[in-house]
């Protein structure tokens, strides 16, 4: 069908509502909360796309994907077509269809958002490849290319290290991922929870990379089990993305005692290992009614819907600043509003309190004003004096950030690294080792999922002039 509309009449369409589970439903499961587009909703915002010749939303994109040419596809209702172009740019569309901040990069650079609503590019990437993932018997498919008797080791099965990996394999090397942990998908598996990222849809995606050829090795941690000099002895080139789990500590009293968790472990424990999920689960998790959460990220806005779904009656976020100035995305703040979470805005942690028996018991906090912008470009917070206050607390959660695990970099002397222990690289991703590049919150520090991707598709391109030119 075509898809010849009149700007006027693109224009006169209202951008869609991402269909929801109701509020005190999925307050207490871990469903998917976002249930996707329908095909009229779907059509009808593609129809909303002016096409415009300037291509901005695609500048916007970390992994450059093609926008107006796949919306252009569905609009016209060829869903194959708009497939194989978004599944030829990304190599995760369903991941990035889901936690991308899409309002904050592609469709905040749609034409359409300067006097109205941008075009839902998040929404309508996540329908296609849904429907790629429910019709794989329609789609186009490309034959895989000749191999190049070229070995490439990608150190991570996150999203740098997936992207990567799937980009080097169209290119015809043969492509080995390491993973730490027992499973697939790395900060996507044990970092974002169901209710955002459905494990199932890891699995397909990771399941298209098999197909490709990629082999992925679980239980292998590099700088233990294999060192980065090993791998690159064994393979022409390395590429490593083993993200940054590492917590920054709150450096104040209190955090050794029981009932106080890095965010990272907690989701690992509820995400990965199904702690507070099945009666039968091997790792515990201590659940209590009065949750604090510090920091103000996605990773915060996890954690503390995590915690609700697991019967906490008062989640709490504890942020210093304003909610203007958090790096949480919108969409997850609203949800957690919804969801009975409650915000505790200006105010900063000064130590956590706990019982003789060494049990959490509040959250010492001081109020906060904001002063003049940071380096960062946020307001300042400055203490109020005299405003200190308890804020009962039974377990507290630090979501404030991550540092880079050494155990990978000590095993490799020669790789540079920077003063927060994070790994230099250039442009392209080279580090001071030939043959090994690296991306990815190893790199950047706590990132998102799609810049991490952005660093595996454009090391994946060094990569291979790299391989070429051996």
């Amino acid at each position: 069908m075509s898809n010849k509309l009149t700007p006027k009449e693109r224009l006169s369409i209202e951008r869609v509502h991402m269909p929801e589970l109701a509020a005190d439903v999925r307050s207490g499961n871990f469903e998917e909360v976002n249930q996707g587009l329908s095909p009229e909703q779907a059509l009808s915002e593609a129809r909303r796309c002016l096409q415009c010749k300037n291509r901005a939303c695609v500048a916007g994109c970390p992994v450059g994907v093609s926008i107006p040419e796949f919306i252009d596809a569905l609009a016209s209702q060829d869903l194959p077509r708009a497939a194989q172009i978004l599944r030829g740019d990304n190599a995760l569309p369903a991941v990035c269809g889901r936690v991308c901040p899409q309002e904050t990069q592609c469709e905040a650079l749609c034409v359409r958002g300067v006097k109205g609503d941008a075009v839902a590019i998040g929404y309508l990437e996540r329908y296609v490849a849904d429907w790629a993932m429910r019709n794989p018997d329609q789609l186009l498919t490309a034959a895989l290319p000749a191999s190049t008797g070229k070995s490439v080791a990608v150190v991570g099965c996150g999203p740098a290290g997936l992207t990567a990996a799937g980009e080097l394999a169209r290119q015809g090397h043969r492509v080995t991922i390491f993973e730490a942990l027992h499973d697939t998908g790395g900060v996507l598996r044990y970092g974002i929870p169901e209710f955002r990222l459905p494990k199932e849809i890891i699995d397909r995606e990771v399941a298209v990379l098999a197909e490709l050829g990629v082999t992925i090795e679980c239980n292998v941690i590099i700088g233990k089990t294999l060192t980065i000099p090993q791998l690159r002895e064994e393979f022409d080139a390395v590429f490593v993305a083993n993200g940054a789990g590492l917590p920054t500590m709150l450096g104040i009293a209190g955090e050794n005692l029981k009932g106080v968790y890095a965010a990272n472990e907690y989701l690992t424990r509820v995400n990965l290992m199904e702690a507070g999920r099945r009666d039968d689960a091997a790792t515990p998790i201590i659940k209590r009614s009065q949750v604090a959460i510090i920091g103000g990220g996605n990773t915060a806005m996890d954690c503390v819907r995590t915690a609700r779904r697991l019967g906490a009656s008062r989640a709490m976020i504890v942020y210093r600043r304003s909610e203007t100035e958090m790096p949480a995305r919108v969409e997850e703040i609203k949800h957690a509003k919804e969801e009975g979470v409650e915000f505790v805005m200006l105010t900063a942690p000064i130590a956590i309190l706990g019982t003789p028996d060494g049990w959490v018991s509040g959250l010492e906090c001081q109020r906060m004003e904001l002063g003049p912008p940071d380096q960062s470009g946020r307001r300042k917070p400055q203490p109020i004096p005299g405003s200190e206050f308890v804020l009962p607390a039974e377990v507290v959660i630090n979501a404030v950030g991550t540092n880079a695990n050494p155990l990978l970099t000590a095993s490799a002397p020669d790789l540079e690294l920077n003063k927060w222990g994070n790994v230099v690289a250039d442009e392209n991703g080279q580090t001071s080792i030939p043959g090994v590049f690296a991306g990815g919150d190893i790199v950047r520090g706590g990132a998102t999922v799609i810049l991490a991707m952005g660093d595996g598709k454009r090391a994946a391109a060094a990569i291979n002039d790299y391989l070429k030119a051996q």
